[in-house]
């Protein structure tokens, strides 16, 4: 009996048709989607809440906070590797429909929004905490003290 055998990496194939098809629907990507579509940006602090009308476009920021709120859900709070996983999670690659920004885009974007990204972090542990009472998966963002604003490690 031999051993279970893999595709070849040259097999094209049909499946899976859609990103939407991998993330299930209870997943908490689905849950960072719809809490930053929510979110009223211009009361939060965040700059270019509207696209210019000059200049290269730049990236939309609730997809950069979708972004860092993954990371930080995930501890993944490196802008580099960040970056490496807009390239190889199917996750964020449904979160940001394939957007994948470069390092120095997103360490800018924390730059720049460094309190609006705190508040909406503990605003998010908030509603969860709300929803779920503590799931184990908040319970270190919450220790780096976004439930209560402190901000931890942003």
């Amino acid at each position: 009996m031999g051993y279970i055998r893999s595709e070849a990496r040259g097999q094209q194939s049909l499946f899976p048709v859609s990103l939407e098809e991998l993330v299930p629907g209870d997943h908490f990507c689905r849950v960072i989607d719809a809490f930053v579509s929510r979110l009223n940006f211009h009361d939060l602090g965040f700059e270019r809440a509207e696209a210019a009308e000059t200049g290269r476009p730049g990236y939309d920021p609730r997809d950069l906070l979708k972004l860092y709120l993954y990371g930080y859900l995930q501890q993944v709070r490196s802008p580099r590797r960040l970056q490496a996983e807009c390239k190889r999670n199917v996750e964020v690659m449904w979160l940001l429909g394939r957007l994948a920004p470069d390092h120095k885009s997103i360490a800018e974007f924390r730059r720049l929004h460094r309190e609006a990204v705190m508040e909406a972090g503990a605003e998010l542990v908030r509603v969860a905490r709300k929803a779920l009472g503590d799931p184990p998966s908040l319970n270190v963002v919450a220790d780096r003290g976004y439930s209560n604003g402190a901000g931890g490690g942003l």
